[in-house]
């Protein structure tokens, strides 16, 4: 089975909100085994969302629509999926009677408006919506293929779809044949194109199972997509990329899923029971608040201070504060200091280091003519890096 996700409003084809339902769907149904084929975002139009809707059915066993369920003249999904069955719109009591109870639960009457969320087009089923006004449709659409489309509307309230889908849709579909299960892997302190060529064959297209790469703020994603006949045939290989990831890249890998460094290094911290503080003048607090948001970082965590100069070098000012902050080590970030290369381009330098209360330290200078916006995050992160790589090493 395949499947395509609509996405109606015109909120989102203005770029005025973002289309999150579409990524949620897609992996719920990747738990199931049903490949999502096709991602289609449509503006409150009538005849452009019967073409969307006509064209879905003819091309995916399954439609999920989130979107246009709302009691206002440009919430048009029950419409569009009338139009496509070519049925008429019918009242169904039992829906009316559940929104008419829910303004009755919040001492409000229900707008004569509201009354437009219990048509549903004939021969479709609503999904009951417990905790909203606007019920879902399920419609089966005969096809000339044999088996029919299954399509199922839900709320574009992220709360409301979710428990929709949960509840009314998913019992509704059966599993593929296939099942699709997903791991990450963080690295940092390398590009895409040097990630790349040291894992080789691991990325190329076809590998079973498939590695994707992507990057943001300088740290690199490595996407595990696996395919199986069960969940453990999935996870052996994940588990088989894994450690073959692992072993090209060695400790250019610092994490899992939605593990960031700042993570990692609290946690190496808080085992060896250490502390830390931090100094920043270049990065404006950008450690302070990574680490501000991890859990147990009080535990290791003494604080840290932001300068927009620093009086004496970063180093001597690093130590200073580990003394006073009575830390077993220090991160720091210097001053931003713009200057131009032989082209004439802008290029951001910062000192960075760390230093130990054992005597120990280590300092660069980190020099960044790419994309501005990321200067200071890749600066914070380096930092970062270099104390869990030191952390890491056997002494």
């Amino acid at each position: 089975m395949n499947a395509e996700i609509v996405a109606i409003g015109t909120e989102l084809t203005s770029g005025a909100k973002l289309d999150t339902n579409s990524q949620w769907l897609s992996l719920q149904l990747a738990e199931l085994g049903i490949l999502v084929l096709y991602h289609t975002t449509v503006a409150d139009e009538l005849d452009r969302n019967i073409d969307v809707l006509r064209i879905a059915s003819e091309r995916a066993d399954l439609v999920l629509i989130t979107g246009g369920l709302g009691p206002t003249q440009d919430d048009l999904t029950r419409e569009a999926m009338a139009g496509v069955a070519g049925v008429e719109l019918e009242l169904h009591q039992p829906s009316l009677d559940q929104i008419e109870q829910f303004f009755k639960g919040r001492g409000r009457e229900m707008p004569a408006r509201n009354r437009v969320q219990a048509m549903v087009p004939a021969g479709a089923e609503p999904l009951l919506n417990p905790v909203g006004t606007a019920p879902g449709v399920w419609m089966e659409l005969p096809r000339t293929s044999g088996e029919p489309c299954r399509m199922a509307a839900m709320p574009g309230v992220p709360t409301e779809m979710h428990k929709m889908f949960r509840e009314q849709v998913r019992p509704r579909l059966p599993g593929g044949r296939q099942v699709i299960r997903r791991a990450r892997i963080n690295c940092f302190g390398l590009g895409e194109s040097a990630t790349e060529e040291l894992l080789g064959d691991l990325t190329s297209r076809g590998h079973d199972p498939d590695v994707g790469i992507t990057a943001h703020d300088a740290t690199i994603t490595l996407r595990i997509n696996a395919t199986g006949a069960n969940e453990d045939e999935c996870l052996a290989k994940i588990s088989s990329a894994s450690q073959d990831i692992r072993n090209r890249l060695g400790d250019y890998v610092f994490g899992v899923e939605d593990e960031q460094l700042e993570h990692v290094l609290v946690r190496q911290l808080i085992q060896m029971g250490k502390s830390f503080v931090t100094l920043e003048s270049g990065t404006c607090g950008l450690l302070a608040e990574w680490i501000s948001h991890v859990d147990d970082a009080a535990a290791c965590y003494r604080g840290g201070m932001v300068r927009p100069v620093l009086p004496q070098s970063p180093m001597q000012d690093a130590r200073q504060l580990q003394a006073l902050m009575l830390a077993d080590f220090v991160i720091y970030v210097g001053e931003e200091k713009l200057e131009s290369d032989a082209t004439g381009r802008l290029v951001s330098k910062m000192e960075i280091g760390w230093a130990a209360a054992d005597g120990r330290t280590w300092s660069s200078q980190l020099p960044w003519s790419g994309n501005p916006a990321i200067a200071k995050s890749r600066a914070a992160k380096t930092a970062l890096n270099e104390l869990r790589r030191a952390l890491s090493q056997p002494r």
